[in-house]
């Protein structure tokens, strides 16, 4: 979804945007009467292989790319020939198609999927049961879907919920519970739960640890802890960074954090289309500072193929504190398949 995401979404202080919450407040028993009408009519197919799920409850921001790359890494390593499967957001093509970096852009497919096809065989399609039997087709042994939790349409072995852990004063991964528009919830908390088998909570490199009334919002749910490392440290030197995601800010204290000799940061919405003069701007910024243009990976994607060579992509990847642990997790989620 193309927004900028309002800080108050996030507050548990009714306080902070309250005549827009009271305003959103009937569209958001809308979509929440919506959502879970579409869920509980569907009737999920089986496509033949174990589907793993990544999702989240939240509207963007929560880190489920890089955990669904980082399952399918742990499949790969286990011997299993895992394929990713994304609906292509931002993309033109809908038909089920293998996402190739070499030759797709992120206007044929989305910036996500070519970030998924850097670690393993990755599909998009606008319709997921068809993008499944395509892998499965092309030899999948297992699939794991990027950002699916609300869709219905496939029967999932194991449903993930990513969930962003920062929390800093009254911020809140859920906000106070709203469903968007008034805020970030996609659904009700308990409802998306309800459907969970396991919580991943995803927090900064630097953070001390999840917040124990977090971890009580989960109830009997297993709970995985990650944190979203730099796969490279920030480049030496003054940089100036931009980065068009759904929580901009995370970025900029991320390369604080990181040691970065941040000179400018400019955020842009959500899934944004980089325009020329943008471009421009920014390198006149970094031209008059003497530093470098940097972004994030997901960013660099989105970029026409011009402005790659004259900007630097800094990637992150999501790192278990138990890697072990979340690897058993997905392993047995296989077995208890073969033995359905």
């Amino acid at each position: 979804m193309k927004l900028n995401t309002p800080r108050w979404w996030y507050t548990r202080d009714a306080r902070h945007g309250a005549v827009a919450r009271t305003l959103l407040k009937p569209l958001s028993w809308i979509w929440a009467a919506a959502t879970a009408r579409r869920i509980a009519r569907a009737e999920p197919v089986d496509p033949g292989i174990p589907i793993i799920s990544v999702g989240n409850l939240t509207v963007g921001g929560s880190g489920k790319t890089p955990v669904t790359r980082e399952a399918i890494r742990l499949l790969h390593e286990a011997g299993i020939n895992a394929h990713g499967l994304s609906r292509g957001y931002g993309g033109s093509l809908r038909e089920p198609t293998q996402v190739d970096a070499a030759l797709h852009t992120a206007a044929d497919v989305g910036d996500e999927p070519l970030m998924l096809a850097l670690g393993g065989p990755t599909w998009i399609a606008h319709d997921r049961v068809a993008g499944a039997r395509a892998a499965a087709t092309a030899g999948a042994q297992v699939l794991v879907l990027d950002d699916a939790h609300q869709n219905p349409t496939l029967k999932k072995t194991l449903s993930l919920i990513v969930v962003d852990g920062e929390t800093r004063g009254d911020e809140w991964p859920f906000g106070d519970g709203s469903v968007f528009p008034s805020g970030p919830m996609r659904e009700k908390l308990h409802h998306g739960l309800a459907r969970a088998d396991a919580v991943v909570i995803l927090l900064p490199a630097d953070a001390p640890g999840a917040d124990p009334e977090l971890l009580q919002a989960f109830g009997a749910l297993p709970v995985h802890i990650a944190r979203l490392k730099p796969a490279a440290p920030p480049p030496n030197g003054p940089i100036v960074a931009f980065a068009g995601i759904a929580k901009p800010w995370k970025v900029e204290r991320a390369l604080d954090a990181a040691g970065a000799e941040l000179v400018d940061f400019a955020p842009f919405p959500d899934h944004a289309a980089f325009r020329e003069d943008d471009l421009r701007f920014l390198a006149d910024r970094a031209e008059r500072a003497h530093a470098r243009l940097v972004t994030t990976e997901k960013d660099w994607f989105r970029l026409p193929p011009e402005w790659r060579a004259r900007v630097l992509s800094w990637p992150v990847k999501a790192t278990f504190e138990d890697e072990a642990a979340f690897q058993r997790l997905l392993l047995s989620s296989l077995s208890h398949w073969e033995r359905a």
